[in-house]
Formats: structure tokens, C-alpha cells, sequence
């Protein structure tokens, strides 16, 4: 079994990992809003009913990624609790 501290810094290097997939979602984030943005004013003043879905799915896409950021920051909080216990 390994050492505390290998435990340890193997929290630390996951928490770090999954850091670091935050901040990658954070830029798919962004680039949704930026298509987003960019499908409506490509298509400004159209009724069609396809685009309105297109720019909901983009958007739900979007908060779909808000969702699973806050289910990573949540892991590293629950191993960070852990790690502090050893």
C-alpha cells in the first residue's frame, strides 16, 4: 500500500488534472456562446424554426458544460477533504 504521501500527491496531481479540464471546458464554453452568437446574427431576422433549435442546442450545450464543471469542482473538493484527513 502506498504512503500517505504518495496519496497525497496523487490527489494532488489528479486534482490538478482535473484543474486543468475545468479550464479546458471554460474555452468550449466560450467558443458555444461564440457560435451561438455567430448563428444569430448570421441568421437575424429568420423564422425559421431550425435555427431556433440550433441556437437552443448550442445553448443547452453551453449549460451542459456549466453542469459537468461543477460535478469536477465538486471531486476535487471531495478528494481534497480526503487527502486533508490522511
Amino acid at each position: 500500500m502506498a504512503g500517505v504521501e504518495e496519496v497525497r500527491a496523487g490527489i494532488a496531481l489528479a486534482n490538478q488534472k482535473a484543474s486543468e479540464s475545468i479550464a479546458a471546458l471554460q474555452q468550449a464554453t466560450l467558443a458555444l456562446e461564440e457560435a451561438q452568437q455567430a448563428l444569430a446574427a448570421a441568421t437575424q431576422g429568420s423564422s425559421q424554426e431550425e435555427i431556433a433549435h440550433a441556437t437552443g442546442m448550442l445553448a443547452e450545450a453551453a449549460q451542459s458544460l456549466a453542469g459537468v464543471q461543477g460535478t469536477i469542482n465538486a471531486s476535487i473538493t471531495s478528494a481534497e477533504g480526503y487527502a486533508g484527513r490522511l
